[in-house]
């Protein structure tokens, strides 16, 4: 049988069907309306790492179990997240991704990362799932400078591949139902179009790094998922937060989060 790895490395890209359950997946669409009702401001395709990393929800999801599993297929056993960003496109106004190599974006050295695309609702051509180029992976990647800046009222990053450089006639739509996970490789080319649906369209994409990968931007906080920390790289680790009730979002298992006094929780 084909795994996982074998179908990455082939393609650039690979699906895992049913990777978390329906409550966690139902949960992470709460948890981006409620980021929404509190940062007004910030497009739900915009909810970035900075907004979560002392969340007590984040650090549940990034750290279960089911899901480091997967980035250990492609990362070894020890395993931290880099950054978390929620790309929810609203019905009939959510944005576009322009065609981007996401290694272009990243402080990381080595470029050595497995991106998880979480699925919190179904992702479908009508509502604007990720498209992939196969066998991009191959292709050199780009510099940031060495890319446009477009309409940021139209896509959601700030700068992205020239249209003029990109073949999209073989392009893949990675449609995926609530729960399903696709792993993308750092240099294969993608995108997504608008969500012209009267649906939402939730995903999150974790970028899990082996902990010998070292974040070059300087003070950024990783979560530790699994294994152990390698001092000598000199990563930061946010420390696990706990719940307070008012102040976050309750998820199931949230009262497992609440800060006992006599026994604090462990990171």
């Amino acid at each position: 049988m084909t795994t996982l790895r074998q179908e990455y490395d082939e393609n650039g890209y690979c699906i895992a069907r049913n990777a978390i359950d329906a409550q966690l997946a139902s949960e992470m669409v709460e948890h981006v309306h409620w980021l929404c009702d509190r940062h007004p401001d910030v497009r739900p395709e915009r909810l970035g790492h900075g907004l979560m990393v002392n969340d007590p929800f984040m650090h549940r999801l990034v750290r279960d179990g089911r899901l480091v599993d997967i980035a250990a297929q492609f990362l070894g056993p020890n395993v931290a997240m880099f950054a978390a960003h929620y790309i929810a496109k609203r019905p009939a106004t959510g944005q576009a991704v322009q065609w981007h190599q996401d290694g272009s974006y990243w402080p990381l050295e080595p470029m050595d990362v497995a991106t998880l695309w979480v699925a919190g609702t179904e992702s479908t051509i009508g509502t604007g799932c990720m498209r992939v180029l196969p066998g991009t992976q191959n292709r050199r990647l780009l510099k940031r400078s060495e890319m446009v800046a477009l309409d940021p009222d139209k896509y959601v990053l700030g700068v992205g591949m020239r249209s003029d450089d990109i073949d999209d006639g073989d392009a893949v739509n990675i449609e995926l139902r609530a729960g399903d996970v696709s792993i993308h490789n750092p240099t294969i080319i993608h995108g997504s179009n608008a969500n012209t649906s009267d649906r939402w369209r939730v995903g999150l994409t974790l970028r899990y790094i082996p902990t010998t990968t070292k974040v070059t931007t300087e003070g950024h906080a990783n979560i530790m998922c699994r294994g152990a920390i390698v001092a000598e790289v000199g990563n930061s680790y946010a420390e696990r937060p706990a719940y307070v009730e008012g102040e976050h979002m309750p998820f199931s298992g949230c009262e497992a989060w609440v800060e006992d006094v006599d026994h604090p929780s462990k990171p």
